[in-house]
């Protein structure tokens, strides 16, 4: 079977993920949950408080797809390393610097409307450009958008695989030798991140804090494709419950549970390549089909949708707060009403910007936009103010 069905397995996960990032910020950021909470208490307080782990499953994911684009062996499969970071940096930057400009838009007309700590402050001209750059948390600057600290950690993270490949493809060993080293030395980074980086919680800007789900991906990609494949799973999971042991953490568990499902998923079923993924979404989940294809194309948009969705929901909370009376039933249609319209944001966004191969002219200009526009707010606001 090809790779396009196998990817089609991990965009249905990554639709899932998805869908629960939205539902968590709708659930954590009012009012409209405020009002719709005597529907819903149980559901609406589990999506506040747990949903946001979805993280580390996009967190794993990233791992386990930058080990099989850039060292599917254990060796760099690229020849220029300033290269691969370049093109991951500009692929990131444009389609977030446009939902940034419509977050600093829409957070100024929502100023307007609704009173509440969820809404951005005025920009700033150093806050703007150390979002433009991903840079916000490093220099404590508040972020545009809620969300967007995943962006800068996932460039991290991908800057962290590349050096570390580059670095042992220059050793003067044999392929076997340098592939066992490199694959060691990334499970020393998962150890290290989940044993005491991550127990640091002044670290959590920096990607070694989190390179022990995204390592954690890469082992699984790696287990998958190793006759001894028992021994990689073993070592996940004695990892992962060390880290546990040693103080337990849930995001921890929700990234040692994904990459030990991830792996059995994509374990190949049959001599012919099938995956158990592939025949979990495909035969067995053909009653499902409605469900699973949404699901593929929400994971195929998801950036996107993470990138956005903030905005959307945030102007909906103002709209159905200020205009709508305070019905429990009509704020959580409105949190239903704020999901779709999310999905859809996300969709056009990816049509219009992210499914087009950018270049760095591009980037700068829409970073430059981005300052532009929130500058422009900021002038304005004092103008009228």
């Amino acid at each position: 079977m090809s790779s396009v069905k196998r990817n089609a397995s991990i965009d249905c996960i990554k639709g899932l993920a998805c869908a629960a990032i939205v539902w968590h910020h709708l659930a954590f950021y009012g009012p409209m949950s405020n009002v719709a909470h005597s529907l819903l208490p149980d559901t609406i307080e589990w999506l506040s408080e747990y949903a946001r782990m979805a993280v580390q499953i996009f967190l794993v994911l990233g791992g386990y797809l930058a080990a099989a684009s850039l060292a599917p062996k254990g060796l760099a499969r690229f020849d220029n390393a300033p290269e691969q970071i370049s093109k991951r940096f500009i692929r990131l930057v444009v389609p977030y610097a446009v939902a940034l400009i419509v977050a600093v838009l829409l957070s100024d007309l929502v100023r307007s409307i609704m009173d509440h700590p969820s809404v951005p402050g005025e920009p700033t001209i150093p806050q703007l450009i150390a979002n433009a750059f991903l840079l916000q948390d490093i220099v404590g600057e508040e972020a545009l958008s809620a969300g967007v600290w995943y962006v800068a950690i996932d460039f991290q993270l991908f800057v962290m695989s590349v050096m570390l490949f580059a670095a042992m493809r220059t050793l003067k060993l044999s392929d076997l030798v340098r592939a066992r080293m490199t694959k060691l030395l990334a499970i020393v980074g998962v150890c290290a991140s989940l044993l005491y980086a991550n127990r640091v919680s002044d670290w959590d800007m920096w990607g070694i804090y989190f390179w022990g789900a995204y390592g954690l991906g890469m082992m699984a990609f790696w287990g998958t494709r190793s006759k001894r494949w028992t021994l990689w799973f073993m070592l996940i999971g004695v990892i992962g419950c060390a880290a546990l042991w040693l103080e337990f953490r849930g995001r921890i568990a929700v990234a040692m549970t994904a990459a030990l499902v991830l792996m059995v998923l994509m374990r190949p079923a049959h001599e012919d390549g099938t995956t158990h993924a592939q025949l979990l979404f495909g035969n067995l989940a053909r009653p499902f089909d409605p469900i699973t294809s949404r699901l593929q194309s929400l994971g195929r948009i998801s950036y996107s949708v993470f990138l956005i969705h903030f905005s959307i929901c945030l102007l909906v909370n103002a709209v159905v707060s200020e205009w709508v009376p305070d019905y429990p039933i009509l704020h959580l249609l409105g949190m239903v009403a704020a999901f779709v319209l999310s999905v859809l944001a996300g969709k056009f966004l990816y049509l219009k910007v992210e499914q087009h191969v950018p270049t760095w002219s591009t980037a700068l200009r829409w970073q430059l936009s981005l300052i532009g526009a929130g500058g422009g707010v900021a002038l304005a606001s004092h103008w009228i103010g």
